[in-house]
């Protein structure tokens, strides 16, 4: 179940400003969207359930790794302190960007570079978000999570994969419960089983 702060994101938050413009009429359908790159947008559904799962309170430091254009970056931000975004594709920072800051939000800091590696320089975070598949957590990504912080990813192979709640406790990540089955395309990264 989806909690008020999550929907009331989703509902102040204009989707149709964070997909390609031929896909507008289909920004407020609870499906993925294609953006270019082989890539999606995740569904609000299912971003809606992964960001649910970090339990944010509105004081966390978030990494989000797969910004796309960004409108799951967008409802981080209202849910949090500030984000982190790392995408890949230039094209899409800036895009996520520029849509951004149309919606006035100020508190993200857009990167462009290999997800799976984070960004170390502003680590810990409090919550990592993970928009893509890959079979392990990047351990990178585990090693950049403050202890008692969450981080949630699709683990797979990339077409079929288990949405998992992870907890950093001490130097391991513990896993915590399924948030949902979805499919994702796979992460992007140097680094491999781990």
């Amino acid at each position: 179940m989806t909690g008020e702060r999550v929907l009331r994101a989703i509902r102040v938050t204009p989707r149709a400003w964070f997909v390609p413009k031929e896909s507008m009429v289909l920004a407020y359908i609870d499906e993925p969207i294609p953006i270019g790159h082989g890539q999606v947008t995740t569904q609000p559904s299912l971003s809606a359930a992964m960001i649910e799962s970090l339990g944010l309170t509105g004081d966390e430091h978030v990494l989000e790794v797969g910004t796309g254009y960004g409108f799951q970056t967008a409802l981080l931000a209202a849910l949090a302190a500030d984000v982190v975004t790392i995408d890949l594709e230039p094209e899409f920072a800036e895009r996520a960007r520029r849509s951004l800051d149309r919606l006035g939000v100020r508190n993200v800091e857009t990167r462009v570079g290999d997800g799976g590696a984070g960004v170390p320089d502003r680590a810990p975070y409090d919550a990592i978000i993970v928009s893509a598949a890959h079979p392990v957590v990047p351990r990178p990504l585990a090693g950049q999570l403050r202890d008692g912080g969450r981080l949630v990813q699709p683990i797979g192979p990339g077409g079929h994969e288990r949405v998992t709640l992870f907890e950093r406790v001490g130097d391991r990540l513990e896993e915590r419960r399924l948030v949902s089955q979805a499919w994702f395309v796979r992460l992007r990264t140097a680094y491999g089983e781990g």
